[in-house]
Parts: C-alpha cells; structure tokens; sequence
C-alpha cells in the first residue's frame, strides 16, 4: 500500500508540474489545427499554408491542394475526431477572418461533434484506469505473492458504438452499444493456458455538455473459465459468474489536462444469488498539454477507484501512467501504459481472490 500511495503521489506531481500557467487560445482549435497538419505531411505530402481551425471548422486553401486527390485528402480531413465541417478557400495566401461573436450568444459545448446515424466521435471519454473498460490492448502482469499465479498475460477486445446522435439544447446526446471480452491466460505454462474469459454487452445512453458528460448503461456480464485450467486442477472450483446490472458515470472535465469522474451500480439476475449488488467508482486522469499540439504524442496518467458492497467496501486500486501516441492509422490512437493494480481481481472467477500486479500494457482506441 505504501507503494501505491507513492504512485498516487507521482502522479499528482506530474499533473500540477506540467499544467500551463495561461491560455490564451482555444487548445481544442490548435490541436484540430495540428493534427490536420501531421495528416496533411504525413498522408499526402502536402505542407499547407493556408490552413485554420475555428469551432471544430477546419479551412484549407484551394492551392494547397493543388495535384493532390482532393477527395481523399477532404476525407481523411473529416475524418479527424472533432472536425465539424471542412472548407476550401479559393484564395490561398488569406486565412479567414474570424467571425464575429455576439456577445449574446449562448454558450457554445467543448466541440463540434457529428450527429446523426453511427457518427464518429464519442460523448462520452474513455477510462484509460478502468480495467473493464471494453477496447482493444494486450498487456504482460506480473503478480506480487501470488500463491498460484507469477506471470500473466491478459488481453481485451470490444468497442462502444454510437448508433445515433443529435442536439438536445446546447449539448448532444446519442444511443448505441458497448461490448467487449477480457481473457487472462498463465504465461508460466507450456500451453499458456486459458484462466478466465469476462464477456460484456450492454445498451449505452450518452450526454455532453462542455466538459461535463455522462455515460449510463444496461448491461450483461457473463464470466468462462478456461478448460486448461479446470483440467489441471484436482478439484475444479468453477463458479458461474452472470448477472445483469445498470450504473451510471458522471464526468468533468478540469480544462484541457485534468478530468474527474464517479458513478454507482446496481446488479441484479444474480448468480450466484447472494451477491452483494452495490458498487462505486471514481476515478483521476490527466493528459499532459505538452509537448506542443501539433505533436502526436504526449504523457497520461489516470487512477480508478471501485468499492464493491460484495468485498465489504474495500478499495481496488488500478493505477495506469504512460504516453499516448495520436494518429495511429489517421484517427485513432495507442497508449503504451505501465500499470499497477491492488484489490479484489476483476477477472470474474477469480473475483473473491485479493491480487496485487504490476504490468506493462498496450491499449488501442478507435
């Protein structure tokens, strides 16, 4: 635990160190601005000089697209998370004058989001410390006084996938699916064998409003243990792991580095019958605003906190810090995370067990 809290300590410090002291511009613009310009060099060899980003607006001028297939380079632009819309301006050398603002303007949300059937882009942002939040990674454990278990290996597969989105005042709310499998497999074994498969599939409802959103779900979670593993065992102790559940999480942003967020859920359909059905999150991330926005990587950290009424209120610690790497295949990104865990395993035939890991993991997000 003194190990933990040495880690929480870190963290902090690399948050309050690199948060900017001013800000003068609107980061989400020059980060659009940015990222457009890395897709520009990048894809299509093309260095603009005209090119500017106002409320999610990205403009780009006529010349600078002189030669190359301006179709595919407009789509791969709109493709950018957060571009509202692309322009092409026929006079290359002006960047367009900025609008007038009307002081009476209602308050415009964080960014210009697609509306819409399956639009891109998400409400709701993920939880990078959450380890059952459904994505794509892959990740080595390494289990601290494990009685059984010395070396891990546990990947994940799964997506959130807005079906439709559209304005609700001044901020959006959209509907779709989450779903997702985590397996953990024994890296100390000569076949690796399968230990335990989680399946996830829930309907998710998703609201924003500037830098405030939030995410409920009505899920299922069914929990496999593998056939190695029960074959290996002289008594196999396999528990039927399913339930159903709702819960709902509140986030908010701080600015542009600093994000909070908490919830609670309620299991029901529960097997086995007397589990305990409350539970609690809350949770710290942070995403350095350095190096500069037009680079495509730059550090993060973030802590998740669960209470379970199932494990008498206990806290499970899941600590992950690393660097996230922007623009992998265009629109997507890749965290290299070392994590840390303590508490009740969230691996669900094996969750009366307490374990204690560190790790090194890859997380894909699309």
């Amino acid at each position: 635990m003194r190990g933990c809290l040495l880690v929480v300590v870190m963290l902090l410090a690399v948050a309050v160190s690199t948060v900017p002291a001013t800000a003068d511009t609107r980061p989400e613009d020059d980060y659009l601005r940015g990222y457009a310009a890395a897709v520009l060099q990048r894809e299509f060899r093309i260095t603009p000089r005209a090119l500017s980003v106002r409320n999610g607006v990205l403009s780009i001028g006529a010349a600078d697209l002189a030669g190359a297939d301006r179709a595919r380079v407009l789509a791969a632009l709109r493709a950018i998370p957060g571009v509202a819309r692309v322009e092409v301006q026929d006079h290359p050398g002006i960047t367009p004058a900025p609008p007038v603002t009307d002081v009476s303007t209602p308050p415009q949300v964080l960014r210009e989001l697609q509306t819409g059937i399956f639009p891109g882009g998400e409400l709701f942002p993920r939880l990078i410390a959450d380890p059952r939040w459904p994505h794509f990674s892959a990740a080595y454990h390494y289990y601290v006084e494990d009685p059984d278990f010395k070396n891990v290996g546990a990947v994940s597969f799964g997506e959130i996938i807005p079906f439709y989105r559209d304005r609700i005042g001044r901020g959006w709310w959209e509907i779709g699916i989450q779903a997702g499998a985590f397996a953990l497999f024994d890296l100390d074994t000569s076949s690796v064998d399968l230990l335990n498969t989680d399946y996830i599939a829930a309907l998710a409802g998703a609201y924003r409003y500037r830098g405030f959103s939030a995410l409920a779900r009505l899920f299922h979670q069914s929990s496999h243990v593998g056939d190695e593993f029960l074959l290996r065992m002289s008594r196999p102790a396999r528990v039927n792991l399913s339930y159903e559940g709702v819960d709902l999480r509140l986030s908010y942003e701080l600015g542009d580095p600093v994000r909070v967020y908490a919830g609670a859920g309620y299991l029901f359909n529960r097997q086995p019958d007397q589990l305990e059905p409350w539970s609690t999150q809350f949770g710290l991330e942070f995403r350095s605003p350095w190096p500069e926005p037009t680079a495509r990587w730059r550090p993060i950290a973030a802590a998740d906190f669960k209470n379970h009424e199932e494990h008498d209120w206990d806290t499970d610690i899941s600590l992950r810090a690393g660097v996230q790497i922007d623009g992998v295949l265009v629109s997507r990104h890749l965290q290299v995370l070392l994590e840390y865990f303590n508490g009740h395993s969230p691996n669900g035939q094996f969750y009366r067990r307490k374990i204690d890991y560190i790790g090194l993991g890859l997380h894909f997000h699309f």
